[in-house]
């Protein structure tokens, strides 16, 4: 599709003005159009409901999806109201009484049957993602493998998660730590990841025995509804409560009732810090558990023993891909005097590169496509207008091309402590940073108030041992000769300070999603606590 209307310019290509965004928008659905034919298949309407809790219905304002690579509309969905997620939450509530007594390892099995499912739509879901999201098509089906991975995960966690029976002081007693599911969960989404991050927490939190009720982004609702149906046939199939996973498409005012409802035991937000902040200390003025997913000005340090060839590669993966739009995309390269002038120029021919494979997420051999929005594009262009401002110079890049298009942008010349660089923008801008040791790029990475992906590439056991320690990374992860977008399922996903708190993914994720309880068994006919003491 853009093939044909691309152009050669000096940063690489733009797109002919022939495609006008306004002229498209008065088309028709793109539902209804042979290339699109995969959202048939996934049981996409040109009106679908945004609601599910066992029947699908929704009585809210009908927001119509559309599409970042060329401005069009592809469906409707009618999303829920205040009374809708009223009737969610308490099918929710009634079906945690059903699901809370299955066995674990049964409740496992569902979730296995959820995966296969997934498997079985891996790509019209994956095309789905890169059609509404805009990143392309490798990396919409590799988010739904993600799911899939999670699932997997999640059957093996359901048979073995466990207390423990701890050691009493007092003859003829035992402690046991037990565990249980908390109740009801809230899952808030974000859009550049519209399956992925309900995946992390929904599988885990099924295994553990909870139920869901899930608000995905306003901008990517057709791939919410699309992923309910999947998990819905599975549980409808088992003759289960579909209540035990519920989708309430919806705005505001959807996710600030999730958040200060006590029925929801735990809330499960991913986005911006500042709705983050307002999230948590609504959650926590009740009480209730959280689990934070924000910021993140993630760095890569490159120091002068690096394998340039793996670091050129990997920077370019995670500057540009899904055009800056990922939680862990790389924002600040630090690199040492020494290597600073080769990475920088291998770094703009692979931009250069990387232009000419612009396009339609949707096509084969796409490298790079839209942001998400026209919103993203403006703060695409308000962070160059301010980097320039503050003394930067654009290596590469800088302008927008059309539409939601814009090119991946390079800036040197800025203090490390500059605003805009401890400014998180989400998009494909990265700011090259210069340091002189090992220890000043450590400190360079740790003094920005996110704290969600680091990276450092050496060759020296010893620098690899020094930034895994107390003294190295503050970050939640902490990768060596992997790029800072390259973490495994297993991972811990979520940081501290203002990246939020709590782990999506990892080897003790799963107590999140329940409660402790330590109870003291008393097994003989005496009674300690009493000795001494008579009562009448």
């Amino acid at each position: 599709m853009w093939r044909s209307l691309v152009t050669v310019s000096k940063t690489g290509v733009r797109l002919s003005p022939i495609v006008n965004n306004t002229r498209c928008m008065s088309s028709g659905l793109l539902l209804n159009e042979p290339k699109y034919a995969f959202l048939k298949e996934l049981g996409i309407e040109e009106d679908n409901n945004g609601v599910y809790d066992g029947t699908w219905k929704g009585s809210g304002e009908v927001v119509t999806s559309l599409c970042p690579a060329n401005g069009r509309p592809i469906a409707r969905v009618r999303t829920g109201t205040v009374q809708d997620y009223e009737a969610c939450i308490k099918a929710s509530q009634e079906a945690w009484q059903v699901w809370a007594d299955v066995p674990a390892p049964h409740r496992g099995e569902i979730v296995r049957q959820i995966g296969e499912e997934l498997r079985n739509y891996l790509l019209p879901l994956g095309k789905l993602v890169s059609l509404e999201m805009g990143k392309i098509v490798p990396e919409g089906v590799g988010e739904v493998q993600e799911y899939v991975d999670i699932c997997d995960y999640a059957v093996g966690l359901s048979r073995m998660y466990a207390g423990k029976v701890i050691p009493s002081e007092r003859p003829g007693h035992a402690l046991i730590e037990n565990w249980n599911p908390l109740g009801v969960i809230g899952i808030i989404t974000a859009f550049n990841f519209p399956v992925a991050v309900y995946g992390w927490n929904s599988a885990i939190a099924m295994a553990c025995g909870n139920t869901m009720i899930w608000k995905g982004a306003p901008t990517t609702p057709l791939t919410s509804v699309a992923i309910t149906k999947c998990v819905a046939q599975v549980l409808e199939k088992n003759s289960l409560p579909g209540a035990i996973s519920s989708l309430c498409q919806g705005g505001t005012d959807i996710g600030e009732k999730i958040a200060a409802d006590p029925r929801v035991k735990l809330v499960s937000f991913t986005g911006s810090t500042a709705v983050g902040k307002k999230v948590a200390m609504t959650v926590q003025d009740r009480f209730g558990k959280h689990l934070l997913e924000l910021g993140g000005n993630n760095a890569l340090i490159v120091n002068k023993d690096a394998d340039i060839d793996m670091v050129v590669r990997s920077a370019v993966f995670a500057c540009v891909g899904t055009a800056g739009q990922r939680c862990t995309t790389l924002r600040r390269l630090i690199l040492h005097d020494d290597i600073y002038d080769e990475v920088l120029e291998r770094l703009k021919k692979s931009y250069a590169s990387i232009m000419t494979r612009l396009g339609d997420p949707l096509d084969d051999g796409t490298l790079y496509g839209p942001l998400h929005s026209q919103q993203s594009v403006k703060n695409y262009q308000a962070t160059i207008k301010d980097a320039v401002a503050e003394g930067g110079k654009i290596e590469y890049g800088g302008n927008v091309i059309q539409g939601n298009y814009v090119e991946p942008t390079i800036v040197t010349g800025l203090a490390h402590d500059a605003a805009v660089v401890h400014r998180e923008t989400f998009a494909p801008i990265v700011y090259i940073l210069r340091c002189s040791s090992l220890d000043e790029g450590i400190a360079i990475n740790n003094e920005v108030e996110q704290g969600l992906s680091s990276s450092i590439f050496t060759k020296d056991l010893g620098n690899v041992f020094q930034w895994l320690g107390p003294k190295g990374s503050d970050c939640g992860i902490v990768n060596v000769n992997i790029p800072t977008s390259g973490a495994e399922i297993g991972g811990a996903f979520g940081g501290e300070k203002a990246t939020g708190g709590g782990r999506e993914s990892g080897s003790d994720a799963w107590k999140q999603y329940m409660r402790r309880s330590t109870c003291t068994i008393n097994y003989t006919k005496e009674l300690p606590l009493a000795q001494g003491i008579k009562f009448e």
